[in-house]
């Protein structure tokens, strides 16, 4: 099985849901479509911004998602921004079960998994893929480890592929500890933090000398109470603690006044128009979003609103492990300056 999923479907649909729409359909058209076919496949459904595709041979499936990646690259390197569509693809070899021309089972779940855990333009496999798989394609791979996915009892083996030229036909590298993915996301944090501030230094740079201190100069906004999606209430805590921790490094970023966690406090588990929450706390822009963890697994939803507006500036949703929620808090912290600096530039 091969699935494939948009990366940003809902932020570019916020954007423009029409030509998000177009877009989609064709690349299912133009390139999923004849890929499919050429490679035996059977394209069983589409499920809102994502594609199922079942395939008699997983070498085919791999072989399939390859080129798919491949000239999905190629064609997104001719285009503007705004219009590039970019997959991430899971395959898995796995038992099904079969309903008229429909297919469900823990083999879609696990290719499903696989989805989740590839890069935007990249691939991930399942274990039981690689080992049918390895020595008959020319790429490479990169081995993640054992993996606990959702619904799944059994961690699963996980592997990316690898199209560099120069590890083709390896498997390289090991998953990262604990430790060093904590490294790893402190260094990215570092560099985001350094970066995001010397791109609000210069456009909030005042002209005639004045304090950049200086509250009524600066864009405000304030981090709402993240909602817990979990069934298990004990999430709650990790929602406050991501809500705590984001109102910290946003209020890190020089010309930036944030709202402090207790006065964004008084708005958790109530339902509040942007114009009120504005009112009541004096702010313009307002971050709000919702965290679902299962097991290791953990996905964030986050969207920035203008509340002289009521329209969103920005949507993402972050997906990764509970292992990596700093690196996805620090990648939401760089892309909510981004999103902030382009509409103050723009203004």
């Amino acid at each position: 099985m091969l699935i494939a999923d948009v990366v940003g479907y809902s932020r570019m649909s916020e954007i423009d849901e029409a030509r998000t729409r177009l877009l989609f359909h064709s690349d299912l058209r133009e390139l999923f479509e004849p890929r499919t076919a050429q490679h035996h496949g059977r394209l069983v459904k589409t499920m809102g911004d994502g594609v199922l595709v079942e395939f008699h041979s997983v070498v085919d499936a791999l072989h399939c998602a390859v080129e798919l990646q491949q000239e999905k690259a190629r064609r997104n390197a001719a285009l503007p921004p705004e219009q590039r569509m970019v997959f991430r693809i899971g395959v898995n070899l796995g038992d099904i079960i079969v309903e008229g021309d429909d297919i469900h089972g823990d083999g879609v779940n696990i290719a499903d998994r696989m989805q989740v855990l590839a890069e935007p333009g990249g691939i991930a496999i399942s274990g039981t893929t690689y080992d049918h798989v390895k020595s008959k394609l020319a790429i490479g791979y990169r081995a993640l480890g054992e993996q606990k996915v959702k619904s799944i009892a059994e961690p699963i083996r996980v592997y990316r592929v690898v199209l560099d030229p120069a590890v083709e036909g390896q498997t390289v590298g090991a998953r990262r500890s604990r430790q060093s993915l904590a490294v790893l996301a402190a260094a990215i944090g570092i560099t985001a933090f350094l970066l995001a501030g010397l791109a609000w230094w210069q456009p909030w740079q005042p002209g005639d000398g004045a304090s950049v201190a200086t509250a009524d100069a600066r864009p405000s906004l304030v981090v709402l109470p993240f909602d817990n999606l979990s069934n298990d209430t004990e999430q709650g805590y990790l929602a406050d603690g991501i809500t705590e921790d984001l109102t910290t490094e946003l209020a890190r970023i020089p010309g930036l006044f944030v709202i402090s966690r207790n006065a964004a406090f008084t708005f958790k588990d109530r339902t509040s128009l942007p114009s009120e929450v504005s009112t009541q706390l004096g702010v313009r822009y307002i971050l709000e979003g919702s965290v679902r963890r299962a097991g290791d697994e953990m996905r964030i939803n986050a969207k920035l609103i203008d509340s002289m507006t009521n329209g969103s500036m920005w949507a993402e949703r972050f997906d990764g492990e509970w292992s990596e929620v700093f690196e996805l808090q620090d990648r939401m912290v760089g892309e909510v300056a981004t999103a902030l600096k382009l509409r103050l530039v723009t203004s």
